[in-house]
Parts: C-alpha cells; sequence; structure tokens
C-alpha cells in the first residue's frame, strides 16, 4: 500500500512538472505591464503570471493570518 502510494504521488508530481513545462513553453510572448502610470520591464507571460502565484501564496496566508486573529479577539469580546 505504501508503494502504491508513493507511485501515485510521484505520477502527480511529474504531470505537475510537465503541465507547468507546456505552460511556461507555451507563453513566451513577451508583455509590459502598466499599473497606476508605472511601465513594468517586458518580460515573458509565464514568468508574470508565476510571479502572481507566488506574491498571491506569499500574501494570502499573510492575511490570514490577521484575519484570524481579529475574528479571534472579536469572539472572545462577544463571550
Amino acid at each position: 500500500m505504501r508503494n502504491l502510494k508513493r507511485i501515485l504521488l510521484g505520477v502527480f508530481v511529474l504531470l505537475l512538472v510537465l503541465a507547468i513545462l507546456a505552460f511556461v513553453l507555451e507563453n513566451q510572448q513577451s508583455v509590459s505591464l502598466l499599473f497606476l502610470g508605472w511601465a513594468g520591464p517586458e518580460l515573458p507571460v509565464s514568468l508574470v503570471v508565476v510571479l502572481a502565484l507566488l506574491a498571491g501564496m506569499f500574501i494570502g496566508p499573510i492575511l490570514g493570518l490577521f484575519l484570524g486573529r481579529s475574528s479571534r479577539a472579536a469572539r472572545k469580546r462577544l463571550v
């Protein structure tokens, strides 16, 4: 059973890596983003998307911690 789980995990990781590789190879067009008058450098679309994903993965849990603390404090005040 343990070997089956390892094989399935390996297959899943391999498929994930192949999907990411296909995404990066298919999105090599350069784009320049414009935000509030600030123009960024021209970067491949795949890099922009991956950077946005990483920023969200970093900021999301931090916001969750702050919101979780404030809601816990509010619940303590109600009790």
